[in-house]
Formats: structure tokens, sequence, C-alpha cells
């Protein structure tokens, strides 16, 4: 029989609706009940693309043991991490404070007024691994709940508390981070980068576009080649690994070993997103080939397999699926993707298969040589081992085409096909700047979609409220801060690509909204939620991990509204969370390289590039081009006729004004005057 979850809409809660264990979703109900049975609370959160979540409900939550020992002892309550952002953050944080890590699935253990007294993470069936088993932590707890109640309650106040004084402490206020804290998080990230295979610090290794944005902005304002040379060197070996699709475009979520080889295999929307920016960044700094074609290789794979047909984005694709599409049930980590030499062989002909092979690093008996679980035995990962001769292109290319239908005949891995407000806003600013450098209009036309989705059913004018989730039919969950601050940064983006007036005016209203409901005017700095009753603890989310947190993303939606609009208030708020964390940046410089690029934004010489004119005339095309084709991280570029200052057409011609540190050069009518007009980089 399902369980409540059975009537929610998250793909994750619904992959346990049918669980033993009596589950609630979160919410009042569940907690009341906790009361009024004087039961403890078990929280177990996660989202539906987790590998390890799957295996602690395969394990745990079908065994009707430990059912048991839930239901007659617990109230069972399951999140999605991705639709409660603001739960999973508090939980987090206590479980991070009392064990010294953190991950999911995250197992915590509740008073019925929802205060943390024990948690972890994963945790086995019976011990092992050097991990507790659950049915024992469960007995456990159940009888220290029966005999020493009271001493739980205090404790759990005691954690709260702790917790409350550390997150205001971790902000501090008043300290405006320098240059010193730029060059101290520069040296922090050259100690732990790897030099020879790129990213930073051992395996296992994460991709982490906010460290590339902030190293390719200080390398802009500096100049000092190490910057750009980390981000190139990580970019080019994560392109070349088994963590890049090779066949299908995308990234999957990091790697198990130091050489981006054997990835884990889900892939996230806002990796996607944030990846594609990266090297489309790299393309303008360098004008390498290399670094466009595999932001379009991401592009390509998003359009084709996470796109809804009204326009969004999809949020995930799992790392298991079925090898066998007669059981659907028996799931293997990376089956949609590895091939056997054998398979290719049958697919290509013996004389293809040899070029695939030796391009690719296929082995006769797979190349995998670390496979602790036995998952890949006999199995290929494709990466690319070699660089193709001119005339092996053509054959490579009907290759790689003949596999990739091959492969969509598989059993495709589980999609998690709810639409996030936040992570569609990264992926609007990808889209529009794959327009903008690419000069694709297909990718314009896949943000203005998206745009116009998420207005139509995640946008509540009445009150100008932004919902978080979408799914069949049903727009639910008041948005939190990177709701508003992502799709903000994504509207200021489609704006200097398409310079429709609406796109800025939605972006004014979500940073005034999210001032209204977000800031702390008093301190600096934003809160990752709204009021609300239910959350023992209101966070301010300054660590810039997977995705840039919503303080450090509002920031610089607020810096460059500021610009655009010439609104003194944008501003103020900008600047004055740039001091509330400027202590934390300061003792801890590299958990947030996203505000630190928002710090340099705000500190180095303003521009502005406004265009008048015809906006059809060829000669406005050019301009564009050669604008766009530059890393010019501190420039916003804007139409006269929405510029504070109106700045007219020369003589009905296109013509640019290119202002620098508020000083405005002579306006320009060539392409060869205007790109003399533009910096160049270091």
């Amino acid at each position: 029989m399902p369980n409540r979850l059975a009537s929610e809409k998250s793909p994750y809660l619904l992959q346990h609706a049918h669980n033993p264990v009596d589950w609630y979703p979160w919410g009042d109900e569940a907690f009341e009940k906790a009361a009024r049975e004087d039961k403890p609370v078990f929280l177990s959160i996660g989202y539906s693309t987790c590998h390890w979540c799957h295996v602690m409900e395969r394990e745990s939550f079908e065994n009707e043991e430990i059912a048991r020992l839930l239901n007659e002892n617990f109230i069972s309550i399951k999140v999605d991490r991705e639709e409660r952002p603001d739960v999973d953050r508090i939980y987090m944080l206590f479980v991070q404070a009392s064990t010294g890590g953190g991950g999911w699935p995250m197992s915590v253990f509740l008073t019925p007024d929802r205060k943390p007294f024990f948690g972890g993470t994963y945790f086995p069936p019976d011990s092992r691994y050097g991990r507790p088993g659950f049915a024992s932590i469960l007995e456990n707890l159940a009888r220290a709940w029966r005999m020493d109640r009271a001493r739980i309650e205090q404790s759990g106040a005691q954690v709260i508390e702790q917790l409350r004084e550390y997150s205001a402490l971790s902000a501090g206020a008043g300290y405006a981070a320098g240059r010193d804290v730029l060059d101290s998080a520069f040296y922090a990230f050259r100690r732990s980068f790897d030099s020879h295979l790129g990213g930073f610090g051992a395996a296992p290794k994460f991709p982490r576009p906010s460290v590339y944005n902030f190293l390719l902005r200080y390398y802009a304002e500096t100049g000092t080649g190490e910057a750009l040379d980390m981000v190139l060197l990580t970019l080019r070996e994560m392109a070349k690994g088994g963590m890049n699709d090779q066949l299908g475009g995308g990234f999957h979520r990091y790697s198990v070993d130091e050489r981006w080889f054997v990835p884990h295999f889900e892939k996230m929307l806002y990796d996607q997103a944030q990846l594609a920016v990266s090297y489309l960044e790299a393309f303008q700094v360098t004008r390498e080939p290399q670094y466009a074609e595999t932001a379009r290789t991401i592009f390509e794979y998003l359009l084709r397999d996470l796109a809804h047909p009204d326009g969004g984005f999809y949020s995930a694709e799992d790392a298991d699926s079925a090898v066998d599409p007669s059981r659907p049930n028996d799931k293997r980590e990376g089956a949609f993707y590895v091939w056997s030499h054998d398979e290719l062989v049958r697919a290509l002909g013996r004389e293809d298969a040899a070029i695939f092979s030796r391009l690719y690093g296929v082995e006769e008996r797979g190349n995998v040589r670390d496979d602790p679980h036995g998952e890949f035995d006999d199995c290929n990962i494709l990466y690319r081992a070699g660089e193709p001769q001119p005339e092996e292109q053509a054959a490579l290319a009907a290759a790689r085409d003949k596999l990739l239908r091959i492969r969509s005949t598989r059993p495709r891995p589980h999609l998690d096909d709810k639409i996030l407000t936040a992570w569609n806003g990264l992926m609007i600013s990808a889209f529009a700047k794959g327009a903008q450098v690419l000069g694709e209009p297909r990718y314009e036309q896949a943000a203005r979609r998206a745009i116009d989705f998420l207005r139509s059913v995640l946008w509540r004018e009445s009150d100008s409220t932004l919902l978080r989730r979408y799914r069949q039919g049903e727009a639910a969950i008041e948005g939190f801060l990177d709701d508003y601050a992502f799709l903000a940064l994504g509207l200021l983006d489609m704006y200097e690509t398409s310079f429709e007036a609406a796109h800025l005016a939605w972006a004014v209203r979500l940073a005034e909204r999210a001032i209204e409901l977000f800031e702390d005017p008093g301190e600096g700095g934003f809160f990752s939620t709204a009021a609300r009753p239910e959350l023992v603890l209101r966070l301010k989310d300054d660590y810039d991990g997977a995705e840039p947190s919503g303080n450090s993303a509002m920031t610089l939606a607020l810096l460059r509204l500021a610009r655009f609009t010439g609104r003194d208030d944008f501003r103020a708020s900008a600047e004055r969370a740039l001091k509330a964390f400027g202590r934390r940046l300061a003792a801890a410089p590299t958990a947030a390289p996203q505000l630190l690029a928002a710090s340099l934004f705000a500190s180095a010489k303003p521009m502005e590039i406004v265009l008048a004119g015809p906006s059809a005339d060829p000669e406005m095309f050019a301009m564009l081009k050669a604008i766009r084709e530059r890393f010019l991280p501190n420039a916003i570029v804007m139409r006269g006729e929405y510029s504070p200052v109106a700045m007219p057409a020369i003589e009905g011609r296109p013509t640019a004004y290119v202002c620098e540190n508020y000083a405005c050069k002579l306006p320009v009518t060539r392409i060869k005057a205007l790109e003399a007009s533009l910096p160049a980089l270091p």
C-alpha cells in the first residue's frame, strides 16, 4: 500500500511512496503527531538522483524490520533537498558541526519541536564500512528517548542556540574585504591546485565553477597568468575525461579519481549551466575553439535531453540505470554510458572500432582498474586518449553518431523532471551568454522560452512572489533567495543579449522583492529564506559550493542593476552585504569565490557600453560581435534608450559610447574605433 508520499509531486518523495516506512512529508501534521504521541522525529533528506540515497532505501527503508522500528518508535519525515533547501541547510549545518562531515542521504533525529539531537549521512542496515548499523542506532535512540528524554530535549535546545550563535558569527559585520583578501584567495587556490591534472585538492574531484569565475576575473584585474592557467588546465582535463559524456555531451557530477576519468554518473542541471559559462569565458579569453566546442556539446545535451516541451529545463538525470530492459529494477551505476569492446566491434566493425578504441581509450577487457564494487567489469568509460588524424575525422564522426543512436535505445537513467526556478535562472544565463559569444540564435530562443515559462507558471503577479518548483501542472513552494537571485542574473544576461526592456524590468522587480523578503537591513546580507515559523533557524548562506550562494548571486545582481538603473539603493544593499561577510572572506576566502568575484566587480573601474541607433543595421551586429568576443567582466552593455542618461545615435547611424570610471569617451560609429576603445586583457 502506498504511504502519504504518494500524493506528493517531488520525484524523490514518490520514489519512497511504497516503502513500508510510514513516511510523512515535511509539515505541521508530522510534528503535531510526534508531540501528541511523545515520539522523536526521524528526518531523512535526499534527492531523486542520489546514488547512496537509493542504496539506503533498498537496504533500510524497504526492510520490513527496520520499517517496524521506525514506525513503532519515531515519526518519519522525507524531504527533497532540492525542493526545500531551507530545511536541508539547517540540519546539514547540525550534521557538519556534530560529525565533521555531511552529504546525502542525510539522517537526522529531532525532538517534536524540530530541534536536532543526533545525525549523520548514510547508515548501512548493520555495522559495516566502519559505520554503525541503522537498526542498532534506531534501537539505542528509542531507548534513550524513553529513559533520558529530558537530557535529549535539553541537548536539542543547546544545539540550536549554538548553531544560532555560530551562524551569526560566521558573517561578522563592518569589514570590507580588500585586495589583500583577493590575493589571499588566489594563493590558497594555487596551493591546492593539481598542476598536472587540473582541479583543486585530491580525489574525489568536483567541478566548482565559482572558483573559475573568480580566477578569470582575478586574472583580468591583476594580469596574474597563473590564475588563468589554473582554469584553462582544469577545463581541458575535465573535457578530456570520463566525467564529460564523450558521446552525448554534458558533465557528470564529479570524478571519483584524480584524473577526471571515473565519474559519479548523475548529471545535474546546475553543473551544465555553470560549466557552459566557464567554457564560454575561457573561449573569450583565449579564442581557442576547443572551449567553444565543449560549451556547444553541453547546450546540445540540454536541448535534447533536459528541455521541457513548453520551455524550462528539468533538474537532473540519475547515475543508475537498468542493464537489461527486461529487469528494470536491476540497476547499476553508469550502465547507460559504458561500453564493452565487443559491443563496439559489433556496432562499428573491426576497423572503425579500432580507430574509435584508440582515440577513446577502449580496451578489450575494460579500462577501469580501480573498481571495488565490480560495477565496471569488462566495461569501458570513454575518455579522450588521443587526437584523430585529419583522414580519421569523418569516420570518427560517423561512429559517434551511430553509437549515440544505439545508446538511445538502452534503458535511460531516471529523469528528475521537476523544474526549479533557481537552476533555470542559471540555465538562462548560460544560454543567453552562449547566444552572445557563439552567435547561435537557438540559444537565445531557449533562454527566452525558459523565461516565458517561468513567468507564466512560477511568478505570482498579484503579490510579486516567485515560486520554487513546477511539476506536472503544479507550481508550489514560495521561492528562496537563490531563486530570486539566479533568475535576476539570468534576466540581466538576457537583457544584454536581446535588449528587451521587459527582462530588465522583471529583474528590477525581483531585486526589490528579494530585498523586502530576505535582507537584514541592520547587519547586512540576506537570509536564505523569508521568515517562516516552521524553521528553527534563519541562516545567511555564504558558501559557494556546487552552486553559488544566494548572497553571492544577489550581491552581484544588485551591483549590476545599480549600473543599469542608476539606483543607489541597490548598490547600498550590495555594499552592506559585502561588509557583512567581510570578516568571513578574510578568514576563509576560498569558501566564497563567487562573493569575491562580486567584490571585484564592485571595486574595479566600472565600464558601461551604450549602443544607440538602428538595431537591425549590419554595423550594429558588427559592433555587438566586437564587444561580445572580448572578456569584459566589469562591463555592462545597454541600449541608449534605456540608459539613465540619454545617448543618441550620431546622424542616425549605429553608435557606441564606451564609458569607463564614470567618464565617457567620444562616441564612435566605426568598428575599428570601437575596438580601439575597448580594453585588452593583460
